[in-house]
């Protein structure tokens, strides 16, 4: 099997040691192991709860504590619905192991996570993309993607909240996606590792498992929760997708570590605690952001509803990989090229890490555009 390059994560690999000031980060500034455990009372009685522990294999699909919590962040779901992954990353690669075959008809949006249609492409399903655009607020047109439609689709893919965008497709929207799937059977899967951490409201987004009986939705500890650490995800689906997913998972997962399990459930147990920090984290920084886009010329952008990422649109004539790399050698600075997202002339930045970076980055950014302002006229109309 062939597969692309993941421009993401080897972009990633290549310079997150390397920058100062990680404006590339797309988790809310990761818990410490105090802070978690502080967060949770617990930082006196863990030991008391881990020294016991036989290190076996655990819970092939999870300890029935973690799959009940996972459940718990969804209207209508048991922990029968739910199996443990490692990260989303594996959640998403699983489900596509488990449903694409060869011309299968794959629907995926894009910008998105690059699992999300190079996979599929790989497995030789016909896949098509839907351009998400600024001007519907990088937002579905339905209409376009009802025309995608075929008899033979088998899977529809979307991203909620999006990434790299920030957009958030309302109750309304998400039915209408879920209702033209079923028009021909597809399964839908949502990739909502970001959902949680919104800019307005306190509540969690509607999930598109709770919505549609061939809804599956995936998620992690990484983004909203801060415990990227874990290398937790998961699938949440109708139970004969969860058998299907699970052969798949027999070849290449087996248990997810029981520390990871453990500290995950500790974390889901307190996860209003963790999710108000992190609104809070998220919700402060996205407005010094959008102050400085404001006051930066050359940048532009569709202010995020949610998540941790936005796409910034810069008005130079520059490939967006050597504006990355120029701006990192020269501030130390680390973005993600649109490149990498296949949405050239745009970088993606990671809001949520902590406010002196973000501020200080952001300082360095202005600088970094002055110069090229002075070294170059601009060469883009601005969105």
């Amino acid at each position: 099997m062939k597969i692309k390059p993941f421009g993401v994560e080897i972009w990633m690999n290549q310079y997150e040691t390397q920058c100062a000031y990680n404006l590339a980060e797309t988790c809310v500034e990761s818990l410490t192991v105090a802070q978690l455990l502080d967060l949770a009372g617990k930082r006196d009685a863990i030991l008391d709860e881990l020294l016991p522990l036989k290190l076996t294999y655990g819970a092939i699909e999870g300890s029935d504590r973690l799959r009940g919590n996972v459940a718990a962040l969804y209207a209508a779901q048991k922990k029968e619905n739910v199996v443990i992954t490692h990260g989303a990353i594996g959640a998403n690669a699983l489900v596509y192991a488990a449903l694409v075959e060869p011309g299968d008809r794959v629907i995926a949006v894009v910008p998105t996570y690059q699992q999300h249609y190079s996979i599929p492409e790989s497995y030789g399903a016909d896949v098509q993309i839907h351009k998400l655009r600024a001007e519907n607020g990088f937002l579905p047109d339905l209409d376009e993607m009802r025309r995608l439609i075929t008899p033979n689709t088998k899977l529809i893919t979307i991203t909620n909240p999006n990434n790299p965008t920030g957009s958030l497709m309302d109750r309304g929207m998400m039915q209408q996606v879920a209702d033209m799937a079923a028009g021909c059977g597809a399964y839908v899967l949502c990739d909502e590792v970001y959902r949680g951490v919104d800019q307005e409201g306190d509540e969690l987004t509607v999930s598109m498992a709770d919505l549609y009986e061939r809804g599956i939705s995936t998620g992690s500890m990484s983004k909203a929760f801060s415990l990227a650490g874990l290398r937790l995800g998961w699938i949440v689906g109708a139970a004969d997708l969860i058998r299907a997913v699970s052969i798949h998972r027999d070849y290449n997962t087996i248990s997810v570590a029981m520390l990871d399990d453990h500290f995950a459930s500790i974390a889901l147990e307190h996860r209003d605690a963790i999710l108000a920090r992190n609104r809070a984290i998220v919700r402060s920084n996205l407005a010094i952001l959008d102050r400085w886009v404001a006051e930066e010329p050359s940048i532009s952008y569709v202010k995020p509803k949610a998540g941790t990422v936005a796409l910034l649109k810069y008005d130079f004539d520059m490939p967006s990989r050597e504006f990355c790399v120029r701006l990192l050698e020269a501030e130390g600075v680390m973005f993600t090229p649109g490149s990498a997202l296949d949405m050239e002339g745009t970088v993606r930045i990671g809001y949520a890490n902590s406010r002196d970076v973000l501020e200080e980055g952001l300082a360095r950014v202005s600088r970094f555009l002055r110069m090229l302002g002075k070294a170059e006229r601009p060469g883009r109309a601005r969105a």
